[in-house]
């Protein structure tokens, strides 16, 4: 038996990941068995299984692929190294949101988080991971807006975690509609003014400042 290389065995992890975003795009993850993967790149389900214990695992795998960087990104605001965070921020949520329009794999894998992924109650382990990965997000963007307080880019009085939580929602709202629907709107032109619009809120609205 020749052994592979890791070239080789990684080249083959990343076929079959490719291949579970195609799939569980189709077919959703509920619908979609292990061997549909493998058959999508004319492999063995043995093959998947030397990857992967099981299909919540390539799930986690093709998720993380993704937004393992993108967590990386957001997570600069909050450097305390960092002069601007404020303009981090902004940066990186019109590149984000942009790049559901451009980067195909982006918006497979968010299409299949918000649009082909049952929460039933039935895969406990990926929605408590969900659930984690919610909270995590809302807790990175507070420390970048903690960060801004901090370097006098927003208000002292601001409610950090109340502008978080709206943050949160307010994008992850947009994304859900548009990858529904992308026809509905133009999310490339409105990209700017939709993060300048939360930027001016978190800097004006008295509904963000704490008592």
């Amino acid at each position: 038996m020749v052994r592979k290389t890791k070239e080789e065995t990684l080249a083959t992890r990343n076929q079959l990941l490719d291949a579970a975003e195609i799939v569980f795009y189709q077919k959703g993850y509920a619908h979609t068995t292990l061997m549909d993967v493998a058959k999508h790149v004319e492999m063995t389900r043995g093959a998947i299984y030397w990857h992967f214990k099981n299909k919540v695992d390539l799930f986690e795998a093709m998720v993380d692929r993704v937004c393992t960087p993108l967590d990386a990104l957001a997570e600069e605001p909050a450097d305390e190294n960092e002069t601007d965070p404020l303009k981090k921020m902004r940066e990186f949520s019109i590149r984000f949101l942009k790049d559901m329009i451009h980067d195909e794999q982006k918006r497979r894998v968010f299409t299949i988080l918000f649009h082909r992924f049952e929460v039933n109650g039935e895969v406990a382990e990926l929605e408590a991971k969900q659930q984690q990965s919610f909270r995590d997000c809302t807790d990175r963007i507070e420390r970048g807006l903690l960060n801004a307080v901090n370097k006098g880019q927003l208000p002292e009085n601001l409610d950090t975690r109340k502008a978080a939580l709206i943050k949160h929602g307010y994008f992850a709202g947009l994304m859900n509609n548009w990858l529904f629907m992308p026809q509905s709107f133009d999310l490339e032109a409105m990209a700017e003014c939709i993060v300048d619009n939360y930027i001016f809120m978190i800097k004006n609205s008295p509904f963000l400042r704490k008592k």
